[in-house]
């Protein structure tokens, strides 16, 4: 089997889980039958499709009609009505072995002898399920994360016994429903995502048990600190307390007091009205910007790492594959590989020395592969190698870009980060800056720059990244200027969001070609900032003064067709006619004259900007500045929590 074989999909199950595999896997064009023991749960489960379908088709993201797709679904009840003719199979019944098991054996008699048998367990072993059939290597875990159509991540986990092939094809059909994949070579407890985000609840409890730290500064810390989308304690609460409680005492693991109180209490959450918060009598999380200045992150963040390195260690997963896992599956604002080689893995095995000194307990241990990179010298980015290669030479890991180099000498740049709306990092933006510094330029005729999905080319500035920032004097930033000065003529291809950072970006390019749908804006001044990667001196350069001043005072969002009609961006076209029309483009700058080009640029550019220096030069001091004012915090603190800001001039 490989994916081209696939044809007919069954889904067993019409729950949450399983009307949202169908949906998908519908959305990509495959026939697919959903089933459950029920007609009622099964009609239930297609009416969910039937709604969910008819608001992506409100928000313009369907290719084609609802009625086009629900026509690829078909229903079920009887289990060999709906496999006999599947060549994939995704289980997605109640979390009980004794349940998988029963169904697996009737797959196994079921199904055509070729067919793939797939289960969506979140944490049960595959290998187990397995047993239940005579062909364990056609055997294959698809871990879905919930709602599976808002989700991108899917854990392909291998059982004992499971076939490269078998793992290959689900991989690829991962790949071909539009989702992510990341393989999980070894059927371990919590697979990659849940073993890595354990600690992230486990060892913040152990802290508010000892006293050490508040729930509150440990979640504002989390939060606001150190980026991630939710604290621990209120990612408690959203999942249900009672869950996590369950999956370490199955695991053998001691349980932090918090979490036994609240689930002695049966204060299990969102769920209950009342866990670590309160959700009846108050309004959640209470948390604010400013606590927790003083809770040591690095205890929670160290535990984390330390699992990602026994997963790298046991071949388990790769770096990449757990970044990967975690960003899209748990929302972490970076993969905790790549945080680790930026903190240094010296500073990390430190840490848990100390807290094995200080408690004796294994789960501070530091793991082998940790050692081993330590005592190899390979401590992180400043060493040059940690989980990740790095250096000045081409030889490096990117994480949040993809590139190719075409034969015809297209340099395409891809923005990376979908779990982000491709926000501009730090990480992004130091790895363009050394794609462009190290590619040869005489293999270069011209360069793209798109985003990674269908809703944004870039939806600006990564917010997460300017909490506790001090004011200071800004340079103009060197990734935009690396981009606009970049000797060959450079292309945005904007497909949704051009935003902030992100429209910055794209004015830095030479051409701009956009889809209708997409939209334009500096949300800047909502945060109590200003652009600041040359946004004010380029729309001032390019469009009149009150256009320019009405994007960047109001902070409000153009449609395409209106950023072409001021002279914004070169092209707004039809989703249908973008990559024709990009083509067209391109024919001319990868044919043309490169030296002809590469001076045509930079005589425009320059005789253009003739003052543009001064003009960056004061932008970037005044954003410096900006950074540091209480207006500024408190425009992203709000925006972090989802209200209104209540700016107040200071």
């Amino acid at each position: 089997m490989n994916v081209d074989d696939i044809s007919r999909v069954a889904v067993l199950g019409a729950g949450n889980m399983g009307h949202g595999i169908t949906e998908v896997v519908a959305l990509a064009g495959y026939d697919v039958t959903m089933r459950d023991i029920e007609q009622e749960l099964v009609d239930d489960g297609y009416e969910s499709i039937e709604w969910s379908l008819e608001k992506l088709a409100e928000k313009d993201r369907l290719d084609e009609s609802p009625e086009a797709i629900l026509d690829r679904i078909e229903t079920e009840v009887d289990l060999e009505t709906a496999v006999d003719d599947a060549d994939l199979v995704i289980e997605a019944a109640p979390e009980k072995m004794d349940i998988k098991k029963d169904i697996f054996s009737d797959l196994d008699a079921f199904t055509p002898d070729h067919a793939i048998l797939a289960s969506n367990t979140s944490s049960l072993s595959i290998t187990e399920i397995a047993t239940a059939t005579d062909r364990p290597d056609q055997v294959v875990g698809m871990h879905f994360f919930n709602p599976p159509v808002k989700m991108d991540l899917v854990e392909v986990i291998y059982g004992e016994q499971t076939s490269d092939e078998t793992a290959e094809a689900a991989y690829e059909f991962v790949n071909a429903i539009d989702k992510t994949p990341i393989y999980v070579q070894k059927d371990i407890n919590g697979f990659v995502v849940n073993s890595v985000l354990g600690p992230f609840g486990d060892e913040a409890g152990w802290m508010v048990s000892e006293g050490v730290a508040t729930i509150e500064e440990v979640d504002a810390a989390m939060v606001h600190r150190r980026g991630y989308p939710m604290g621990p304690f209120e990612l408690g609460d959203l999942t249900g307390i009672d869950i996590g409680y369950h999956v370490r005492k199955e695991a053998g693991k001691d349980v932090p007091p918090i979490v036994e109180e609240k689930v002695e209490a049966e204060e299990l959450g969102q769920k209950t009205g009342k866990g670590y918060y309160d959700y009846e009598d108050g309004d959640g999380p209470t948390y604010e910007a400013g606590q927790g200045e003083d809770v040591d992150t690095l205890r929670i963040e160290a535990r984390i790492i330390n699992e990602a390195a026994k997963l790298i260690g046991d071949d388990v997963a790769t770096a990449d594959a757990i970044d990967t896992g975690m960003k899209l599956g748990a929302g972490f604002p970076e993969g905790p590989c790549r945080r680790a080689d930026k903190i240094g893995l010296d500073v990390v095995l430190e840490k848990l020395e100390s807290l094995y000194d200080e408690y004796g307990h294994e789960r501070y241990e530091p793991s082998d592969h940790l050692r081993d990179l330590v005592e190899a010298g390979h401590t992180g980015e400043d060493a040059g190698r940690g989980f990740y290669e790095y250096g000045d030479s081409g030889e490096r890991h990117y994480s949040t870009i993809e590139y190719d180099l075409s034969e015809d000498g297209l340099l395409a740049v891809t923005l990376d980060r979908p779990e982000r709306l491709n926000a501009l990092n730090q990480d992004l933006m130091d790895e363009v800056v050394h794609l462009l510094d190290t590619v040869d330029t005489d293999d270069v005729r011209a360069v793209t720059f798109e985003g990674t999905g269908d809703r944004a080319f870039s939806a600006g500035a990564d917010i997460t990244g300017f909490s506790g920032i001090e004011p200071h004097e800004n340079e103009p930033t060197e990734f935009f200027q690396a981009v606009a000065e970049y000797p060959r003529p450079t292309l945005a291809k904007i497909d949704g969001f051009c935003l902030g950072g992100g429209h910055e970006l794209a004015l830095a390019c030479d051409l701009r070609i956009a889809t209708e749908n997409s939209e334009f804006g500096f949300p800047e001044i909502d945060l109590g900032l200003i652009p600041g990667g040359g946004g004010t001196q380029r729309t001032i350069r390019m469009l009149s003064d009150a256009r320019a001043k009405e994007l960047v005072f109001r902070g409000n969002r153009i449609d395409a067709e209106t950023a072409e009609d001021w002279g914004l961006i070169n092209r707004a076209v039809p989703a249908d006619e973008f990559e024709a029309t990009v083509e067209e483009f391109l024919d001319d700058l990868l044919t043309g004259p490169p030296v002809a080009l590469r001076k045509a640029k930079r005589v425009m550019n320059r005789g253009r900007d003739q003052d543009i220096d001064a003009g960056l030069e004061l932008e970037a001091q005044a954003f410096g500045h900006l950074l540091g004012t209480e207006d500024m915090q408190e425009g992203a603190a709000a925006f972090m929590e989802d209200r209104e800001p209540e700016f107040e001039g200071r």
